[in-house]
């Protein structure tokens, strides 16, 4: 068999690098670990756990992501990472022990939001890497979790972020009516390790940072830093979209529970436009949402 190869490769979000590998190293099966008292069944995991910067390793078919404590950057850490990965693997060693490798339950559990349109169901495993919005069955041929969901007549639209699914209802409907089906069907859709996106599927309209300017790259740091896990909490999500230098405003996407949310407005003028003000004085004098 051809020697394993590990290439690195960069996500969108800068404390998660993937080590991609040339051949399938688990039975087509994910396992996220947290911590190293959680990697009985992977000898492989608890070794990376062993390196200080190590926060979080997710295993899957053909990669091996790494999450890691603001202590270090990646350039400085991220071939030794790799090497260690490709020794492993060619030494002939399993990644997943036989011994353990029972999948733990799928759990889903629903959450209110400050948007009574939308409620959050929160799974027990990760989903996505990255937060996606669709707001009709037109928009979701490369992912079948999405398609499946827009067949309820009552779903109007669907935000899928890391561990969570927002959904938007239709006023047909109360939530004491639907809760219980829209959960039991994720629930069973997950346990039947069901494809959430397509293989092939290609994240549209990313901002490339390094095409932007530094007031803009400036204003992304601080919504992921200060703003995004505020509003991931409660279904939803804030984008980024554009800076107009002349004018110093911020234009934004609402997205999941954030999109027609009654106290978004609030939030977006008292919350992230004070903020913006205060932390990059002078620069921004105004933010403007977009309900996508």
């Amino acid at each position: 068999m051809e020697k394993y190869k590990v290439s690195v490769c960069k996500t969108k979000n800068k404390f998660i690098l993937k080590f991609e590998i040339n051949h399938f190293i688990t039975n087509h099966e994910n396992y996220e670990f947290n911590n190293i008292d959680e990697t009985s069944n992977s000898q492989l995991a608890k070794e990376l756990f062993y390196l200080p910067f190590v926060k979080k390793i997710y295993i899957a078919s053909n990669f091996i992501a790494v999450e890691r404590f603001n202590i270090i950057e990646w350039k400085d850490v991220q071939d030794e990472v790799a090497k260690k990965i490709e020794i492993y693997l060619n030494q002939g060693n399993n990644v997943i022990s036989n011994t353990n490798n029972k999948k733990s339950p799928i759990s889903i559990y629903a959450e209110s939001t400050p948007n009574p349109a939308v409620l959050k169901f929160v799974a027990n495993k990760k989903l996505v890497d990255f937060q996606i919005e669709f707001n009709s069955i037109d928009e979701c041929e490369e992912s079948p979790l999405a398609l499946e969901l827009f067949k309820f007549p009552f779903v109007k639209g669907i935000f899928i972020d890391e561990n969570f699914i927002s959904i938007t209802k239709y006023d047909i409907s109360s939530w004491d009516e639907i809760t219980l089906k829209i959960r039991k069907f994720i629930k069973e859709y997950l346990e039947g390790d069901n494809k959430i996106l397509s293989d092939d599927y290609q994240k549209e309209n990313i901002i490339k940072e390094e095409n932007l300017d530094e007031i803009s790259k400036e204003i992304i740091t601080i919504l992921d830093e200060y703003v995004k896990p505020a509003v991931a909490s409660d279904g939803g999500n804030i984008m980024f979209k554009s800076y107009n230098k002349t004018t110093k405003s911020v234009s934004v996407i609402l997205q999941g529970a954030c999109s027609g949310c009654p106290s978004s407005t609030i939030t977006l003028k008292n919350g992230i436009e004070n903020m913006l003000k205060q932390m990059l004085n002078g620069k921004v004098e105004v933010v403007e949402a977009i309900n996508e």
